[in-house]
Parts: C-alpha cells; structure tokens; sequence
C-alpha cells in the first residue's frame, strides 16, 4: 500500500542548495544508516521517490547506507 502524502507546492533545489540539504540530512541523522545503523556508503534517499513528485525537502529526506537503499528501491 503506497503512503499518502499531503499536496503541497513541489520543492527541487539547484546542485548547490541540494549539496547543502544533503549534508544537513547526513549530520541531522549523525552520519547513520537510519536503516541498520551503518557508518559506511552512505546516501540521501527521498522517502517519497523524486519519480513520484518528490520534494528536495528535509521532511522528505533520509540517510541510508547503499545497502538498505537498494532495497527500499527493490521493492
């Protein structure tokens, strides 16, 4: 069952706004996989996929390693 989210205007940041926002996620979550916990390969993932109407918000944004990535989009 997909997430309803609520409708609110669409937000996508410039590279440089979103190098900022992603390293401001990765010290909001203390450099951790907020999957398993890892301190390696870490990543930026949208919960609600930028394919989806995503927004580059903070709201929206979480660090997991490569891994629990992977199968989040697996699924």
């Amino acid at each position: 069952m997909m997430q309803s989210w609520p409708k609110r205007p669409w937000i996508r940041l410039n590279d440089a706004e979103y190098a900022r926002l992603h390293r401001q996620i990765l010290d909001r979550d203390s450099w951790r996989c907020q999957g398993c916990g890892s301190s390696a390969n870490l990543e930026v993932h949208h919960r609600q996929f930028r394919s989806q109407s995503g927004h580059d918000a903070e709201d929206n944004l979480i660090t997991l390693c490569s891994r629990c990535h992977s199968e989040v989009h697996s699924d």
